[in-house]
């Protein structure tokens, strides 16, 4: 037969687009190649024909026309009377092509054929998925929500691939629905059971990186370079930047007109509150930008240590603490420094404490205004006052005044 519509792992070979022609066509060679040493002794005399777009290909088995009694090596040879049966018209001295019928290597050879096809085809996708994405670890990528489980989250890439999100590489409020799309970076690509596994990260620091890369042209232009990001998924990020040309204000570049570049990102990262700082290495300078948004009266660094006492006045500590400590976390990781905390002209550690500011996303701005109209503009400050005496001074109800001494308690016992 001239040709075979070859089991359905020919299929794989419009479906591999990412395979490069020669190499599957080699892995098919190889497959009947084996067949053929198998049946004959040798594949020395035969071509194997592939065609690739159709999804088949031909065995064509060459041979020496000789006289009848000299055949001395059947495989490269055939005799004459032997020739005149297939073309009357062959004369010794001729090369006769003959096409090789597939199904004459019998069907068990053949299932096995179809088995080594198919396993290699599925090993030269798996390499071309673990290199695609190996050169892309860093990237942002983008995938459709197919599957959601408690520990992870399943993504078709464009072509179908899978990618996993684990629930530690989400952000805490994080909430995805199925066919939904997101982006991530890809984290890494790691091999389990020989298959290919492709890790994102929604909250590693590249992930920032490269959204401030896609907002800001001078960063895709390297006019202006990310030194260093520290993150709190969720909650808060410090981005360290540099420019390198002294026209442009790299913050102002990175935040944009009215903040019309930042914000996108900070929807992005589901309300990450992003503070863009100027780069420096003096260090002094460094730990006051890094603690903003407070303000710093004076400070005590010693660099052997790698540890820095910082004071600030009474009403800035809470603001250089953060709401669950996470500002002066980022600062001591964006220094990398340990930074501790001191009431100016005291030399007694601040009562941890968090602005009512803070607490925004679960108390309402107006009652916020209604306890800073009495002087309560701290958690601790709301929570020294008695229930009847907030209720006195303030025009709140008494159920909201216990709602808002709950969410504060509920802060501090998390501590």
């Amino acid at each position: 037969m001239a040709s075979i519509n070859l089991i359905e792992s020919f299929q794989d070979f419009k479906e591999a687009e990412n395979i490069d022609r020669p190499t599957l066509m080699k892995v098919l060679e190889d497959v009947f190649k084996t067949l053929l040493r198998k049946k004959y002794g040798s594949d020395e005399n035969f071509d194997v024909i592939v065609n690739t777009e159709k999804g088949d290909l031909e065995i064509v088995r060459r041979r020496m026309i000789v006289e009848d009694n000299d055949v001395n090596d059947p495989l490269a040879e055939i005799a004459y009377s032997d020739a005149t049966k297939i073309e009357p018209d062959f004369e010794v001295g001729e090369e006769l092509y003959e096409e090789v019928d597939i199904l004459d290597f019998g069907r068990r050879a053949i299932l096995a054929a179809k088995q080594t096809l198919a396993s290699r085809i599925g090993d030269l996708k798996k390499n071309v998925l673990v290199k695609k994405y190996s050169d892309r670890v860093g990237e942002i990528v983008s995938g459709e929500v197919y599957q959601v489980w408690k520990k992870e989250v399943l993504l078709l890439d464009e072509e179908g691939n899978e990618l996993i999100l684990p629930k530690s590489e989400q952000i805490p409020s994080d909430y995805f629905k199925k066919g939904e799309n997101i982006r991530a970076v890809v984290k890494k690509v790691e091999l389990k059971n020989n298959t290919p596994v492709i890790i994102l990260s929604r909250t590693h620091p590249s992930f920032l990186a490269k959204l401030l890369e896609i907002e800001v042209p001078e960063i895709f232009d390297g006019l202006i370079a990310i030194r260093k990001i520290v993150r709190e998924p969720g909650e808060r990020a410090k981005v360290a930047v540099e420019s390198f040309d002294d026209r442009i204000d790299p913050v102002g570049a990175c935040v944009g007109m009215k903040g019309s570049r930042i914000h996108g990102i900070v929807r992005e990262l589901k309300n990450e509150n992003i503070d863009v700082i100027n780069w420096t290495n003096n260090i002094n300078l460094l730990i006051q930008r890094s603690l903003t948004p407070a303000k710093i009266t004076s400070m005590d660094v010693d660099l052997e240590r790698k540890h820095a006492d910082v004071y600030l006045k009474p009403d800035q500590v809470s603001l250089a603490i953060g709401r669950k400590g996470v500002n002066i976390k980022l600062a001591c990781e964006l220094t990398a420094l340990d930074i501790d905390v001191y009431r100016d002209n005291e030399g007694e550690v601040e009562e941890f404490d968090i602005d009512l500011d803070e607490f925004a996303d679960e108390i309402e701005p107006w009652i916020i205004d209604e306890f800073k109209r009495i002087g309560c503009d701290t958690a601790r400050s709301v929570l020294d006052l008695t229930v009847s005496e907030l209720e006195r001074r303030t025009d709140l109800e008494k159920e909201t005044i216990d709602e808002v001494r709950r969410v504060l308690k509920e802060e501090f016992e998390a501590e």
